[in-house]
């Protein structure tokens, strides 16, 4: 017979709690042991994920069979620049004599002129001298009418089957957003558009196409379109190959960007705003501050 004090001591209601307890830090450190496993796990696999995209990108680069166009210095590319609104103009002169015959521009407006290369007057005309196909009407027959302001650049073609049958089975891209469709932008469009010449040795071209490095593949369906003096500028400017290859990739690039201007004005405004707030801000947080940075904690003993 135990006596009543050492039965106490193996009651499995005394060691209950602490066991719990035990089994509980277990379980917890266990949770976070996996926890962390976890996270290990899910950053090991996005880093890796991260490393195979740019080895595979790297390696597409490489593997591209074109040349990639050099960097030019355009006068938009600063700071506090903004784009050649001559420029746009007698972009809009290159793109309407020449590139509107196969390429469209699909969101492009004629009030998007206004005010960026030609006045309101101007844009009116311009947009009163194409017919744009409206309806139905009453009889349920749609006709064609003179533009408005409201109405977008109409395509040179119905659809994408009269386009190709006119261009050997080649489709001229949409030129809306082809700045930023292609690698280099404006720099891509400039070298594309100067830089045909004649196939390599050992480089044979279908009947058709054109030979041009900056191309992916190089053979290209559209042949060379700028050539000296083909065009006579309103402003005087020299009609070279280079001029109006420039002026129409400034014209694409706000194509591309019609509120590039306003987007580099907003930011300069943004900032001016953000200085002058962060020196109030600095200013009342040193006033709210003040009285607990500068104040004096002292031990007074308690006296006897």
């Amino acid at each position: 017979m135990f006596p009543a004090k050492m039965l106490a001591r193996f009651n499995p209601s005394t060691i209950s709690v602490p066991l719990k307890r035990t089994l509980s830090a277990s379980a917890t450190a266990d949770g976070r042991q996996k926890g962390r496993k976890v996270i290990l796990t899910v950053i090991t696999g996005a880093a890796a994920a991260c490393g195979i995209g740019i080895g595979m990108n790297m390696l597409r680069i490489e593997a591209d069979d074109q040349l990639h166009p050099p960097h030019y210095h355009w006068n938009h590319t600063g700071i506090l620049s903004s784009l050649d609104h001559a420029s746009i103009r007698r972009g809009y002169q290159v793109y309407k004599e020449v590139c509107s015959a196969c390429h469209s521009l699909n969101q492009i407006a004629f009030r998007n002129l206004v005010g960026v290369s030609h006045t309101e007057e101007e844009a009116k005309e311009l947009a009163e001298s194409v017919n744009i196909e409206d309806g139905p009407n009453e009889d349920g027959e749609m006709f064609q009418r003179p533009g408005k302001l409201s109405d977008y650049f109409p395509p040179p073609y119905k659809n994408d089957e009269e386009a190709r049958a006119a261009n050997n089975g080649s489709l001229p891209p949409d030129l809306s957003l082809m700045n930023k469709a292609r690698h280099g932008g404006e720099d891509y469009m400039f070298s594309l558009l100067t830089g045909y010449c004649d196939p390599p040795a050992g480089i044979t071209l279908r009947e058709g196409l054109s030979y041009n490095p900056y191309f992916t593949g190089g053979a290209i369906g559209m042949p060379q379109q700028l050539f000296d003096d083909m065009l006579e500028y309103e402003d005087g400017t020299p009609c070279t190959v280079s001029q109006m290859a420039k002026d129409v990739s400034v014209f694409i690039k706000w194509c591309t960007e019609p509120y590039f201007d306003d987007k580099k004005r907003m930011a300069m405004k943004t900032l001016i705003i953000l200085s002058f707030l962060t020196g109030i801000a600095w200013y009342y947080k040193r006033h709210k501050w003040s009285v607990l940075k500068t104040r004096k904690l002292a031990y007074k003993p308690p006296v006897k």
